[in-house]
């Protein structure tokens, strides 16, 4: 993962090395591709503090809290987080875990994780006298981070865009998105991934039918 400058998304490596941008439309969608459980773990990025500060700098938050202290215990609760959302919202669009990669269906207890965090204290964001949007002053922690990005995956799973929740049709490809664009015909975590991937196929499977042609 690296950073998301230039636009909304997170900037990820495929297994070519090609870097591309994806954005899956909502702040808690943007912490799921960190790592995750059962296969994903190998694409852990949260270690350290630094790798949750770095990915907050990185994320749709787009103004980093000047004041966020993290510790290591802040990256465990993220993590647990973030585990818990991605069995929820694998699950949601599923109906299932993906035991291909060794993701179990969501439980109650994953459910007990989002609520817990949303509960507590949010980041809370202030208006700035020239009109931008800033963070109310003060010291501002882990929890509240973790506040901030469960609540929004409440509102995304309880809003009017929960059933555009949905998992790239690439193939081997698994990475959830909310597709927000009007027509609501989205398929793919990035054109500059899987949609060309495709393209290129079609493009390959079509001059093939074209070749063996009898004449």
């Amino acid at each position: 993962m690296s950073g998301a400058s230039g636009g909304p998304g997170i900037r990820l490596r495929a297994h070519s090395g090609n870097v591309y941008r994806f954005d899956p439309g909502a702040l808690c969608l943007e912490l799921v591709v960190t790592g995750g459980p059962g296969a994903l773990s190998r694409f852990e990025v949260l270690h350290t503090p630094d790798d949750l500060l770095a990915w907050a700098e990185q994320s749709r938050l787009t103004l980093t809290h000047p004041a966020l202290h993290l510790t290591a215990d802040d990256v465990a609760y993220a993590r647990r987080l973030r585990d818990a959302l991605t069995r929820t919202f694998v699950s949601r669009v599923l109906g299932r875990g993906l035991p291909e990669l060794g993701i179990a269906p969501a439980d109650a207890a994953d459910l007990d994780v989002v609520n817990e965090a949303a509960a507590r204290p949010p980041l809370a964001p202030a208006l700035s006298a020239d009109g931008s949007r800033s963070w109310a002053p003060g010291p501002a922690t882990g929890a509240q981070l973790a506040s901030t990005v469960a609540r929004d995956a409440v509102d995304l799973l309880t809003g009017p865009y929960a059933e555009r929740v949905r998992m790239c049709a690439g193939e081997r490809c698994h990475l959830v998105y909310v597709d927000t664009s009007r027509p609501g015909r989205r398929r793919w975590c990035s054109m500059e991934h899987c949609g060309n991937r495709h393209k290129v196929r079609a493009h390959r499977a079509r001059h093939s039918e074209e070749t063996e042609q009898p004449e």
